[in-house]
């Protein structure tokens, strides 16, 4: 029985794995490794799996965010990450959208190449210091004065935790948003399917020979759960 049930196991080819609260927890001075994970991704790149990071990460352009990561010692490639920043992007040049970025000043480079003149939506990151009254107040002007009003959120996590403890993550200020201006918002990252896809597309295997470890029940889990693969939770971060 015990040998059937590990059946599944067999089968994977291929791991997504979230970052903060996994890997390592964020925090002044780029943040500290979670015990035994460099060593884990280490051996998971030994084992010959496939692996691909699958982040909401919206403090940093990937190539910042990656070198803090092999700062702390990850042996991961930019190709590695999939993140919401370059999705967005994308979406914002297929439908010729114009935004206006209420995000982290670290991650206005990733849209240095999107025409922000004249905007036609807002864009909302991990915005972290610049979640101001003043900056809230001026994406809710944008928005409530747009006859058909665009707010793309760059994931919709509730809070993540760093060194000194509990934040709140952009999903907070983006029901705000949603509730001032009684619209909704289109998700861009976990748990979105269309992020799960592209992050599978990226590792290169199907959804049930891959599996997806987070420490979010809601974005991780669940996300992933609804795209056809299995996922595991861990004790670490966030988790209550």
């Amino acid at each position: 029985m015990a040998e059937r049930g590990r059946g599944w196991a067999r089968a994977v080819r291929g791991l997504l794995l979230d970052v903060s609260g996994v890997l390592y927890d964020s925090g002044a001075g780029g943040g500290v490794p979670i015990a035994g994970s460099v060593e884990a991704v280490r051996r998971i790149k030994a084992s010959g799996l496939k692996l691909q990071l699958c982040t909401n990460e919206t403090q940093a352009t990937r190539e910042s965010f990656v070198r803090k990561l092999r700062a702390l010692g990850f042996d991961i490639s930019v190709a590695q990450v999939t993140a919401p920043a370059p999705a967005a992007c994308h979406l914002l040049r297929e439908r010729g959208l114009r935004p206006h970025l209420l995000v982290h000043h670290d991650l206005v480079p990733e849209f240095a190449e999107i025409d922000k003149t004249n905007p036609n939506c807002v864009v909302l990151g991990d915005a972290a210091e610049n979640f101001t009254y003043a900056n809230l107040n001026e994406a809710f002007r944008l928005l409530i004065g747009m006859e058909k009003p665009v707010l793309i959120s760059l994931g919709k996590g509730r809070y993540y935790k760093e060194t000194d403890g509990l934040k709140l993550d952009v999903g907070a200020y983006m029901k705000a948003l949603e509730y001032a201006c009684d619209i909704q918002a289109e998700v861009v990252g976990k748990p979105a399917k269309t992020f799960f896809e592209s992050a599978l597309a990226e590792l290169g295997v199907p959804p049930e020979q891959a599996i997806m470890i987070g420490d979010d029940i809601v974005s991780d889990v669940g996300g992933a759960q609804r795209c056809g693969m299995r996922a595991l939770q861990v004790r670490t971060g966030k988790f209550r």
